[in-house]
């Protein structure tokens, strides 16, 4: 299948128009789906034209890029594969629900960097990382020394490119003084548009691509979750307290917003909620995760859901009436977000 292609950054980047993202595949989403499962569904989606596959260290930690290395092996070379370093796997992440750890020590020091790098080839069973990104911004580390080591390992040929996420616009644009960035990767959608009053700005200066992870709301914006949806005790939607019962209740007047627009165009929610993201800037690439196959064609599917400028604005004028509630994060999270 032919997708369209997006340029990420100056240096060359080219990947297909939506990503798939792989954490959920592994962690951090209730009990891990069957491994051969997953590999078909990774396979399935490049039949379908999916170029550009996100995953982490940390997601697990190491099964995830164990299994995205597995699965797409045979087709390495037709491929962009990213994966992150920055957190460490230590014995002192801050528990943040009941049966549920979630990362927060941070650990980007330039011998770390190297370190994780090995390891991550090796999980990934290639000899290049096409996209690095730093998972979180690290107060104790430099980011011109985090730049300046990624540079090192380009010119060694461990990795293509040099990303961020969830990064402020001054690390920004420190970072691209050093190593030119070539993505940030942060959370964007109708229900976090934190990103459009300061960073998106600074990427369209500096010339760099945009990657939103969570570009369906964790879930919440395909419509299938209400104020009644239970979560699994390891769903680390359980700790967030824009999930919770109210806030669910509350932010369902998205959710209807997006329908209403998705049976004027003949499409689902989600696709909508993806066609929005896609509209917003021409390199924008959305990462949205799934399990499923008929989710993965669902999301594919938003690449033919056409919104015209008075679509876009119809949703902009409904979107400005709606105060979304909860915060994205708990406190001890966001604090590695925006840095």
């Amino acid at each position: 299948m032919n997708m369209e292609m997006r340029k990420l950054g100056q240096g060359g980047l080219e990947v297909s128009a939506i990503g798939l993202g792989c954490m959920g595949m592994s962690a951090n989403l209730g009990p891990a789906p069957e491994r051969g499962e997953m590999i078909a569904l990774l396979r399935a989606a490049f039949d379908r034209g999916v170029r550009f596959f996100d995953t982490a260290e940390v997601y697990g930690p190491y099964v995830n890029e164990e299994l995205v290395g597995e699965a797409l092996a045979p087709v390495r070379d037709q491929v962009v594969i990213a994966t992150k370093f920055g957190f460490t796997n230590g014995p002192n992440a801050v528990p943040l629900a009941d049966g549920l750890t979630r990362w927060t020590d941070l650990d980007s020091r330039p011998e770390h960097i190297r370190q994780v790098v090995e390891g991550s080839l090796k999980r990934l069973r290639v000899d290049v990382i096409d996209l690095l990104y730093q998972h979180r911004v690290d107060p104790k580390v430099p980011i011109e020394d985090v730049a300046g080591t990624v540079q090192e390992l380009i010119q060694q040929g461990k990795v293509k490119y040099f990303g961020l996420s969830e990064a402020g616009p001054d690390t920004i644009r420190r970072a691209h003084a050093v190593q030119p960035v070539s993505a940030l990767q942060s959370e964007y959608s109708l229900w976090w548009r934190q990103p459009e009053q300061d960073v998106l700005p600074v990427l369209e200066d500096l010339g760099i691509g945009f990657v939103p992870f969570s570009p369906l709301g964790r879930g919440f914006l395909t419509g299938k979750i209400d104020a009644d949806t239970q979560f699994d005790a390891t769903d680390f939607r359980s700790s967030l307290p824009r999930f919770t019962p109210e806030a669910r209740r509350a932010n369902q007047a998205l959710v209807d917003l997006l329908t209403s627009m998705a049976a004027k165009k003949g499409g689902t929610t989600a696709q909508v909620a993806l066609a929005w993201l896609s509209a917003q800037k021409p390199w924008i690439v959305p990462i949205p995760g799934t399990t499923k196959l008929h989710r993965l064609e669902e999301n594919l599917g938003s690449l033919s859901i056409q919104l015209t400028p008075e679509d876009l604005g119809e949703i902009e004028q409904a979107a400005a009436a709606i105060t979304i509630q909860g915060a994205r994060y708990p406190e001890a999270y966001a604090k590695l977000s925006g840095r």
